[in-house]
């Protein structure tokens, strides 16, 4: 049992002794009853707070879906229907597309801002979820507004996968995303698709 349900179990007790006790027995001496409503309602108003905050499951981002284009049949091969090529985009979105029956890989997708560096995305499962012939992940951009950048789809192998997540994880530990050189893309992951897109507004230190 957690500290904080602890405390609402106490308050619980507490409010319903002074409230029972006011209306039945009396055997509470009133000036020991009123502190004792107080402290109950105080008890259940900081521990519903205390375990609000600590097991609510963490905030849903919300990611901005922009412009698709049609699918084409018969899927065949790993496909981005959004975003566009040439699209202006907000500093977060959903970055989507379908895959073949039958497709193992990963997915991930890399940003290439104007320092040439490449920086994989990826939401609470590292690598872009997949289901059912679809596939998504957050995308989130943090330069300046009308910055261009090129968004690149990979195909990866399990070394690939692991690499980018390892590599991911590093940053987020060391609080620093220096990005990736161009030589350090594993040869694991296989280009699927290039374009570029256009911060809309400035993301700079949004995230």
């Amino acid at each position: 049992m957690s500290f904080e349900l602890l405390i609402i179990i106490v308050g619980v007790v507490l409010v319903l002794i002074t409230i029972g006790d006011s209306l039945k027995t009396n055997f509470i001496n009133a000036n020991l009853r009123i502190p004792m409503g107080i402290i109950g309602v105080l008890l259940l108003i900081y521990g519903g707070y205390s375990y609000g905050g600590v097991n609510l499951q963490g905030q849903i981002e919300q990611a901005d879906v922009g412009n698709k284009r049609d699918i084409t049949y018969p899927i065949e091969d790993v496909q981005v229907i959004s975003p566009l090529n040439g699209d202006s985009v907000q500093c977060r979105i959903l970055t989507m597309g379908v895959y073949p029956t039958g497709h193992e890989q990963d997915i991930w997708v890399l940003l290439k801002p104007s320092d040439n560096r490449y920086y994989p995305q990826s939401d609470h499962t590292n690598t872009s979820y997949k289901r059912n012939g679809e596939w998504q992940v957050i995308t989130r951009f943090g330069g300046d507004k009308g910055e261009s950048y090129e968004l690149i789809v990979y195909e990866a192998d399990a070394g690939a996968s692991s690499f980018f997540s390892e590599t991911i994880l590093e940053w987020k530990v060391s609080n620093a995303y220096p990005g990736l050189e161009a030589n350090e893309i594993p040869k694991g992951a296989t280009e699927v698709s290039r374009m570029k897109v256009v911060l809309q507004e400035n993301c700079r230190g949004v995230f």
